[in-house]
């Protein structure tokens, strides 16, 4: 099903529909002009999150904010296999659409969902992805190895959609807004930074997507964990430069953040950000600050 836009990245954006693959396509804001950096947004959002950066980075940047396969106004192939949703799968997307767009290099930057799929680009398509910056997760294969014992209580959404199909998706759809609504709720420490309009879209693109947000998190939980351990086994890093913003989990749970960013990345700058989980939209500056700091390195 098509979502109806209600609200546009920036009242200058226009909106493509880029054929990514022959059954899937992006919806796709584009905005600015200059160097092209393009914005992944996280769960349970749509591109609308960018909605702050974006307008300070389209000063002299085309801004590129797609909605991720499976999310928002973008196709939502049926789980045909593991690869569908794969990050690798998802990532060949948004390097199709720039490619499409005009712009085989660009800057990335990926929130939550969005900064899996940035840091699988940047390991799969190297020569296209200049600079990476992702907001406030880990690694997969090492986000499932620091997840314990009660403490792994705080990621319970993880290993409920990683079941089988048929399972979660029906829970989930029964009581979409409460379930996708805490998410919005919980993991903001202000919330007035997600307005009620803006609260009120990221559901109504959740609960018409519930299908292929589970999909994607199930990927996370068998291909994405081997194409990651495929990569460790192989050496292979992130050549690029990368920065790292987080909260302060890795206190809570027991492990050093930065470490394990550090052993896929060369050339490494890990931020501890004192804030909620949607960084972009309770202090987009912080976050725009970070990203022309990464582009000038």
């Amino acid at each position: 099903m098509e979502i109806s836009l209600t609200l546009t990245l920036l009242p200058e954006a226009t909106y493509h529909r880029v054929a990514v693959a022959p059954d899937v396509e992006l919806n796709v804001a584009v905005a600015g002009r200059g160097p092209a950096v393009v914005l992944l947004h996280g769960f349970p959002q749509t591109h609308l999150m960018w909605r702050h950066v974006a307008a300070d980075l389209a000063a002299d940047h085309t801004v590129i904010c797609p909605d991720l396969r499976g999310y928002g106004a973008s196709g939502k192939p049926a789980e045909e296999g593991e690869d569908t949703y794969s990050k690798r799968t998802m990532a060949a997307d948004v390097v199709a659409a720039a490619r499409i767009l005009g712009h085989r290099r660009f800057a990335l930057a990926g929130h939550d969902r969005g900064a899996l799929v940035a840091m699988r680009a940047g390991l799969d398509h190297p020569d296209a992805v200049s600079h990476l910056l992702t907001l406030d997760v880990l690694p997969t294969l090492d986000m499932w190895d620091v997840l314990r014992g009660a403490d792994a209580k705080v990621a319970w959404h993880l290993y409920l959609m990683a079941q089988p199909a048929g399972i979660p998706e029906p829970m989930i759809k029964a009581t979409a807004d409460s379930f996708f609504g805490s998410f919005l709720d919980g993991w903001t420490s202000d919330p007035q930074a997600i307005p009620a309009r803006y609260r009120e879209e990221y559901l109504r693109a959740s609960r018409e997507a519930v299908w292929s947000i589970v999909a994607d998190y199930r990927a996370t939980a068998g291909i994405d964990v081997a194409h990651d351990r495929a990569d460790r086994s192989a050496g292979k890093v992130l050549p690029m430069p990368v920065t790292v913003m987080q909260q302060g989990w890795g206190a809570v749970l027991g492990y050093d953040a930065a470490a394990l960013w550090g052993a896929w990345a060369s050339d490494l700058h890990h931020v501890t950000f004192d804030g909620g989980h949607f960084m972009a939209e309770e202090n987009p500056q912080a976050v725009v600050a970070a990203l022309r700091d990464l582009m000038r390195r």
